[in-house]
């Protein structure tokens, strides 16, 4: 059994992971980067579309030259990698993590570390966590692995395809496949409003006339060998009005609805899980509720944009690499984060009231115009923002200063339409 010693330990090699591990590594700190998959670059490398990195590297990439730019950065900087490797078991012992990995290669690994960075990103819902109702046929699979089929594998996954919500991975399949011969029949959506980016409705549906059918839900999956084709039908007070149910003929069925933050390694030791986003509970420095244990990247919350994981990577490296040299500090009493009226979920969930703190959060429905409010829990509004077209798909973000809660017991952050 090998056995080995570092600073800092990421798990997960994705966007955030490679950005934390070259941030951490830059500061001096030993790291190493654990990654499931033979290669560096997580779901980026399926990603051959542009429109990455404008915001983190001032230029437009695809998902791989992105993968490529912050990997480079991390083997610059001098992060080491242990790939194909999959982390079983984390254990804390004196102040220490101790990881249990397994690979081929090795076998068994023990990896301890000062600090640990969980930025093992998500995984896609599938039809069956949604129940959907109908045959079980050849056919259906997650917008993901059609993906992954189309740009890495050269593989067609059919003829004529339906998708099933309207998230950025299945937008941007309805453009690819298109673009491949695959006739796309339309997107059914079960919200009153498109989960994308609003750049995705435009460039990938209505440059291409795709049929949008919102606040619509799937009836059926019909097939033998093969899916045949798909009923649905608009919904009336939450439920599908079958008396206008439409049927679509089709060979395929994409999934692209939402994904799932991989947490079961951080619920296993002990990590607080917020049910609002899936991922871990942190105070202001992206650590968990386990002293030494932080996360970041969509492990943490999902987000709208690749350039947002590698920032926040970046935040959470900095702080791992502090609590490296100091892991005792001295106590400071934390104030609870609460989401108020029409604010799906907030990061982080505490925080220490005497650091700046920047909050991310999305919203429950779309605002032409809203303002956005930091009170206490006396209704007191510590900070104001007017925004501009609020809708769920886009994150939101707001820096508040330094010791400005006062003597503040707890914290709302709130919108309001205006």
């Amino acid at each position: 059994m090998k056995k080995l010693e570092y600073d800092i330990a990421v798990v997960g090699g994705g966007a955030a992971g490679l950005t934390a591990a070259a941030k951490a590594t830059s500061l001096g700190k030993k790291t190493l980067v654990v990654e499931r998959n033979e290669y560096p670059g997580g779901v980026l490398q399926q990603c051959i579309h542009n429109g990455f990195g404008l915001h983190y590297f001032k230029e437009e990439l695809t998902g791989p030259e992105y993968a490529a730019r912050v990997q480079n950065l991390a083997e610059q900087a001098g992060a080491e990698f242990l790939l194909s490797a999959a982390v079983v078991k984390i254990e804390q012992q004196q102040n220490r993590h101790t990881l249990t990995v397994y690979s081929k290669a090795d076998g068994v690994t023990l990896v301890q570390c000062k600090a640990l960075i969980l930025a093992a990103g998500c995984r896609e819902r599938c039809r069956g966590n949604l129940g959907i109702p109908g045959d079980r046929t050849a056919g259906v699979l997650n917008a993901g692995l059609a993906q992954q089929l189309l740009n890495q594998e050269g593989l067609l996954p059919g003829t004529r395809a339906v998708i099933v919500g309207s998230g950025d991975i299945g937008l941007i399949m309805a453009r690819r496949l298109t673009w491949c011969g695959v006739k796309v029949e339309c997107v059914i959506e079960i919200m009153p409003y498109p989960a994308g980016l609003s750049r995705n409705i435009a460039q990938c549906l209505e440059d291409f006339d795709i049929p949008l059918y919102l606040a619509s839900a799937v009836t059926g999956i019909h097939g033998k060998a093969r899916v045949e084709s798909v009923t649905f039908a608009p919904l009336f007070n939450g439920k599908p009005d079958l008396s206008r149910e439409r049927r679509v003929s089709c060979d395929t069925v994409l999934f692209s609805v939402g994904l799932v933050p991989e947490n079961e390694l951080a619920k296993a030791c002990g990590v607080e899980i917020n049910p609002r986003t899936g991922g871990a509970v942190v105070n202001g420095n992206l650590m968990t509720c386990v002293p030494g244990i932080f996360s970041c990247g969509n492990v943490l919350h999902v987000h709208d944009l690749v350039d947002f994981v590698s920032e926040e990577a970046e935040i959470c490296a900095e702080n791992a690499a502090e609590y490296c040299d100091h892991p005792h500090p001295a106590a400071t009493p934390e104030i609870p984060v609460e989401p108020g009226s029409h604010v799906r979920y907030t990061v982080p969930n505490r925080i220490d009231p005497a650091k700046e703190t920047r909050f991310f959060m999305r919203s429950t429905g779309i605002m032409e115009r809203a303002e956005l409010t930091i009170a206490d829990q006396d209704g007191k509004v510590l900070l104001e923002k007017n925004l501009r077209y609020v809708k769920p798909a886009e994150m939101l973000s707001v820096v508040l200063p330094e010791n400005t809660v006062g003597d503040a017991e707890k914290l709302v952050i709130a919108l309001e339409e205006k």
